[in-house]
């Protein structure tokens, strides 16, 4: 029955570090110190030109996510290799389909175009 204390504790203290949290921030957005350029995108003093929020093409978000999912492959190959030696033939083809099926994503994506910059 302790147990269940430690659990609604631990959920009080995120729900209050929460609240502590997005009210910090309101306190401290609604205080307008300095002059009218303060609030601006860029503090160089140069007035934009244009819309300062521009979009971004659609590649930029492809690559970010082509990037976060081999950049994740590398970290766990990275521990697969620590790991090596305590694994048995299943552990090195459960690898092996996960390198594939990644490869076959990569060349799916180079069929695309989506590695070529415009």
């Amino acid at each position: 029955m302790t147990g269940i204390w430690y659990i609604v504790g631990f959920g009080v203290a995120g729900v209050s570090f929460v609240f502590l949290t997005i009210g910090a921030a309101w306190l401290i957005s609604h205080r307008n110190r300095g002059d009218a350029h303060k609030g601006l995108p860029y503090e160089s003093g140069i007035d934009t030109f244009g819309d300062t929020h521009g979009r971004f093409g659609l590649s930029f978000y492809i690559y970010a996510l082509l990037f976060v999912a081999f950049d994740i492959e590398v970290i766990f190959i990275y521990l697969w290799a620590i790991v090596f030696r305590s694994l048995l033939l299943g552990g090195f083809v459960s690898m092996l389909l996960f390198v594939g099926i990644l490869l076959l994503g990569l060349a799916y994506a180079w069929r695309k175009g989506v590695l070529t910059w415009r």
